[in-house]
């Protein structure tokens, strides 16, 4: 009679135990380019504090697993008096809340230093690393090192070198997603664009594409265009997110929602203006790739 009473509770507690497809389904969100002090040429950032200020209120809403911060923090690099109203915002996020914030071409110089990177690091801590949640493995690089390493090419050779290691051990561990965060993105449109502002040049482009594509990696998020632009190349998606801070052309201020679930990463941005009250991570993670992704 035990034993048959063991088992019958053995039975109910393996069928309340959540499955590991479902646990592994959940959504964070992307922020790029607060810039505090673009929109008046560094004479002021009261615009900028008020978009970042209702964009960490709503991740305090909406309860993401995660925020990415994806560079250009300030306008000025090194401004103190930025800095620091970036950082009084960003201290309102719900300690429950991790921020991971990416270092931007405006924080360590269009082209970086190794006093430029000091300074960085000293304010914000690693400018390259890692992060695991769920099924998904966060990559977070420094792309101002790659799109110009001439004063720092030992910074860029260490962080490749610890880039190639970090994903050999994530492969190891048979990691279901591994998704890269930075800055300027790879390309935005075709992987065989030509060089500009904003993309990284063809030569560390081609070198690092090739790197992440061996180790399975599917997709990209970044920053820096101040606008929304998707380009593939194959299985590869590059997502360039619009800015929560000043959008350029036709723009407008925003957020990226990604959802994460077995069926891949699904994603779409919404205008500051036209955030949804909640988020279904199960209704979200359906939607087909080939959605429109406008606001």
């Amino acid at each position: 009679m035990m034993k048959t009473l063991l088992s019958l509770l053995v039975i109910g507690i393996t069928l309340v135990v959540p499955s590991a497809t479902g646990a592994q389904e959940f959504f964070f969100l992307q922020m790029s380019d607060p810039q505090f002090g673009m929109y008046t040429g560094n004479a002021s950032f009261a615009q900028e504090s008020a978009n970042l200020e209702f964009a960490i209120a709503t991740a305090n809403r909406l309860r993401p697993a995660f925020v990415v911060m994806s560079g250009d923090l300030v306008n000025k690099p090194g401004d103190k008096a930025q800095i620091e109203e970036y950082l009084r915002i960003t201290h309102k996020l719900d300690p429950g809340i991790p921020l991971y914030t990416i270092a931007g071409n405006h924080d360590v110089g269009n082209v970086p230093t190794p006093e430029s990177l000091a300074a960085y690091r000293q304010v914000f801590g690693k400018d390259y690393y890692s992060f695991r949640n769920g099924a998904m493995e966060g990559i977070v690089l420094n792309s101002s090192i790659i799109q110009h390493p001439e004063k720092v090419p030992d910074e860029e050779t260490q962080q490749r070198e610890w880039l190639e290691q970090e994903l050999e051990k994530v492969v190891a561990e048979h990691v279901r997603w591994i998704v890269v965060f930075q800055h300027i993105p790879w390309f935005l449109h075709k992987a065989d664009e030509p060089d500009q502002y904003f993309n990284i040049p063809h030569e560390a482009r081609n070198r690092y594409l090739k790197i992440l594509k061996e180790s399975g990696v599917q997709y990209v998020f970044a920053g820096h265009l101040h606008q929304n632009s998707e380009g593939r190349d194959d299985a590869f998606e590059m997502v360039t997110t619009g800015p929560i801070g000043k959008p350029l052309g036709d723009a407008i201020s925003g957020i990226r929602i990604v959802s994460v679930s077995e069926r891949g990463l699904c994603h779409r941005y919404y205008g500051l203006g036209n955030l949804p009250g909640q988020i279904d991570v199960k209704a979200f993670a359906v939607c087909s790739r080939d959605t429109p992704q406008g606001p």
